[in-house]
């Protein structure tokens, strides 16, 4: 500790790079303080920083941090402390960064993150600071007042337990509990999604992800309600979606995309006041939608799209600039590729051919004239075959209703089960289209990316990873466009898939040999510390699926692939 006062004193007032002395261990007796990394400019990004403390030091009860997902609950709670500390005490003192303090923002979510963690028998926390400087020069007095005022001060408010706190953390611990107790029993009742009663879908805006004020608690139609009885919360009751294809219909405005949304968010654990605690959605859960100009590089589309003019070939199906049907029908096949079980469309975001060709058009326009086979025609194979499920919004594509094993109606926000009123409107008015389905057998092919097409490197530097803004990944001169990937909820998440794809090259595991499907497996058991591309770890990473990174690599636009039959 006095090794490091000394060697701020003796660089005050000099050129910013001799802040570099700084880095190393720091022993300030209740913890071990460790700067990793020290910027070169006040302007260029903050230097990384970490402190230690043996977790039996900390107080907190060792009975709510004895499992997995408490563990990830219970460090997320500290995350939320540290962050709140921070915000307060960080002041920006000069130029450029200096002064500030920050740390991974948590969200309405609970998440796997690297910015505090257990590490073995100790309690860690990464975090970014920016050393204070006038100009080019060192603010010894700010880089004094960060190290050992703010930061000491951070350990004493967050990282000891205070029995004030007990029964706000045992609250977030058990419920991250419930929800994992909850996602497990899906499968194992053959659900592919809950919505419990009670729960508040609408959020204040489609900016935000604050409950609405006043908005109507979800209250599960009788005919579909189930309950389960959870560890710590008892009995919860509420709408359970079965494995099947499931319609969700309604006028415009009450409610029909609010629920898809719910539906997609429920594969993460949300907060305590989320108002979706308790939606929850089996992992393999994929929102499919169109993507026109994207890039589909070898992808075996010719279960929905086949014949082509001038001979274009399908099974292996390339291009820059991808239209409605074609991303559409892409979308679902690289999802399949990759284990999806559950498939959720909208048809205000589908491209209306790829959905459905009516009687009418037919009759007009004969099959062998048409390229498409419409996912109408294919979703009862994928269930029946594969096991995948469908979730769909339909509000004006009735022929739907010949399909479905469940038809719920959202009236004002509240939903009805209207399925046997469904299947009388359908015998009644049936409509005579045919099933297009048998023209040519299902199929999926893997895919093996190929390591010479993708280069995270830019100028001089071995990598450039960034995320300026959420969906948008920087990957060396590439940007990867995520925009049409839902999944994808938080800049933080943009950020570690692409930490995700350089992981994967730096390692090997990109090797002409393994196909998405092994790389997503490989990601499915990462340790988020081991993204970081130095020996220190990064504080800059929270939990996303492995399914995101193989969406991404699909959209770097260099990407070639070897298809595996």
């Amino acid at each position: 500790m006095q090794k490091l006062r000394q060697l701020i004193y003796r660089i005050d007032g000099k050129g910013y790079k001799e802040y570099k002395v700084l880095k190393g261990r720091y022993d300030f007796g209740n913890f071990l303080l460790f700067i990793d990394h020290v910027q070169g400019d006040p302007f260029a990004s903050p230097s990384r920083v970490r402190v230690r403390i043996p977790f039996i030091k900390t107080g907190y009860p060792e009975e709510l941090f004895d499992g997995k997902e408490k563990i990830v609950a219970g460090c997320d709670f500290i995350l939320r402390k540290v962050y709140r500390y921070f915000k307060h005490v960080s002041e920006k003192e000069g130029s450029g960064k200096s002064g500030t303090l920050s740390v991974l923002k948590p969200s309405h979510l609970v998440l796997r993150q690297s910015a505090v963690v257990i590490n073995g028998q100790n309690l860690e926390v990464r975090f970014l600071v920016g050393l204070p400087a006038f100009g080019r020069k060192i603010n010894g007095k700010g880089a004094l007042r960060i190290f050992f005022d703010k930061i000491p001060g951070m350990v004493k408010d967050t990282l000891y337990f205070k029995p004030g706190d007990y029964d706000s953390l045992k609250a977030h611990v058990f419920l991250k509990e419930d929800q994992t107790y909850l996602r497990e029993k899906l499968s194992t009742n053959d659900l592919v999604a809950f919505i419990a009663n009670g729960s508040v879908l609408p959020r204040e805006s489609g900016v935000s992800e604050r409950p609405l004020k006043g908005a109507i608690p979800f209250k599960s139609p009788e005919e579909l309600e189930v309950s389960f009885d959870l560890p710590h919360f008892g009995v919860v009751k509420g709408m359970g979606i079965r494995k099947g294809i499931t319609l969700i219909t309604g006028g415009g405005y009450h409610g029909k995309s609010t629920v898809l949304t719910a539906i997609m968010e429920g594969i993460y654990d949300h907060v305590l006041g989320d108002g979706r605690e308790l939606v929850i959605s089996i992992k393999d859960t994929h929102y499919i939608r169109a993507e026109d100009g994207r890039r589909i590089e070898k992808v075996n589309i010719s279960p929905f799209i086949n014949n082509l003019p001038m001979g274009i070939d399908t099974t292996s199906f390339s291009t820059d600039n991808a239209s409605g049907s074609t991303s559409q029908a892409a979308n679902i096949q690289e999802v399949i590729e990759i284990g999806a079980k559950v498939l959720l469309l909208d048809e205000d975001t589908s491209a209306t051919n790829f959905m459905i060709r009516d009687r009418r058009m037919q009759e007009l326009i004969s099959k062998d004239k048409e390229p498409i086979t419409p996912f109408i025609d294919r979703a009862r194979e994928l269930y029946e075959r594969y096991g995948i499920s469908t979730i769909l919004i339909a509000g004006g594509i009735g022929d739907y209703l010949d399909i479905a094993d469940t038809v719920i109606q959202m009236d004002t926000f509240e939903p009805y089960d209207v399925t046997t009123k469904a299947y009388e409107i359908a015998r009644k008015f049936p409509s005579h289209r045919k099933d297009e389905g048998a023209v040519s057998p299902y199929s999926v092919y893997m895919r093996i990316p190929q390591r010479e097409s993708i280069d995270p490197h830019k100028g001089k530097k071995d990598f450039k990873i960034d995320a300026p803004r959420n969906r948008i990944i920087l990957f060396g001169y590439n940007e990867i466009d995520l925009m049409k990937v839902p999944e994808v909820l938080l800049k933080e998440q943009t950020r570690t898939l692409g930490y995700m794809l350089l992981y994967l090259l730096k390692k090997g595991h990109i090797d002409n040999k393994s196909s998405m499907r092994d790389l997503k497996r490989i990601l499915d058991d990462i340790d988020l510390s081991e993204l970081s591309p130095f020996l220190y770890p990064y504080g800059d990473f929270c939990e996303v699926r492995a399914d995101e990174a193989i969406k991404a690599l699909n959209r770097l636009r260099t990407l070639k692939v070897k298809q595996k039959f």
